[in-house]
């Protein structure tokens, strides 16, 4: 029964990504990374897959340990959290660090976690909404965006990780930056993402909220 249950969620999660045409843009280290045409934008979808030696409690807790988000997530300039509505829903700011003379990106997104209970597959989804900070002057903000993290359970070591992003950073960015962030950034977040796991403070972590 759990895994015809992992079976139809696995499904559901193709049907859902479905709606992206993904062609392979990069492999290092185990990491793919995939783009997809969006239509009505000129940024691509972005979808990352790797494995990780982890627990599905380790990797969530990195995922939601907001004021560490600096240390490992791509050109991330700082991370605030704004509010917390429970260990398994929050509201934080970000600003996202862009070469000159391009302007800084910020955001307020709304991260919420969820877990199968017959799987175990634990959904973390993160987009952006509107309020709870002002604009600021200098600073672009991001109004469209959508992420998700699929973590899929392999063993009670070993995580599969689906991450798709389909964001618009507003404002005018020249095209080698686009594909910076399409490209290098991926690598260098699942890269930093990987040693982050080893710290200390995530080891034999356990989470209420969720499973191994």
């Amino acid at each position: 029964m759990r895994l015809y249950a992992l079976w139809l969620l696995l499904l559901a999660s193709t049907t859902a990504s479905a709606q992206y045409n993904w062609q392979f843009s990069a492999e290092k280290d185990g990491i793919k990374v995939y783009t997809s045409i969006v239509p009505e934008s000129k940024i691509k979808a972005l979808k990352v897959e790797c494995n990780f030696q982890t627990t599905l409690p380790q990797l969530t807790a990195v995922l939601m340990d907001i004021k560490a988000a600096p240390e490992w997530v791509y050109a991330t300039k700082s991370c605030v959290m704004l509010k917390q509505v429970s260990p398994a829903d929050l509201y934080y700011y970000s600003e996202v660090k862009l070469p000159w003379p391009v302007q800084n990106r910020d955001f307020v997104a709304h991260l919420t976690v969820s877990q199968n209970p017959e799987t175990r597959v634990v959904t973390v989804d993160g987009p952006v909404i509107a309020g709870m900070v002002p604009s600021k002057d200098g600073i672009v903000r991001v109004d469209h965006s959508k992420g998700k993290w699929l973590l899929i359970p392999i063993s009670k070591d070993e995580v599969k990780i689906e991450y798709i992003l389909q964001t618009d950073p507003g404002g005018a960015i020249p095209a080698w930056i686009v594909n910076l962030f399409a490209s290098e950034g991926p690598m260098q977040s699942f890269k930093r993402l990987k040693l982050q796991l080893l710290k200390p403070a995530y080891k034999n972590v356990s989470l209420a909220y969720v499973r191994n």
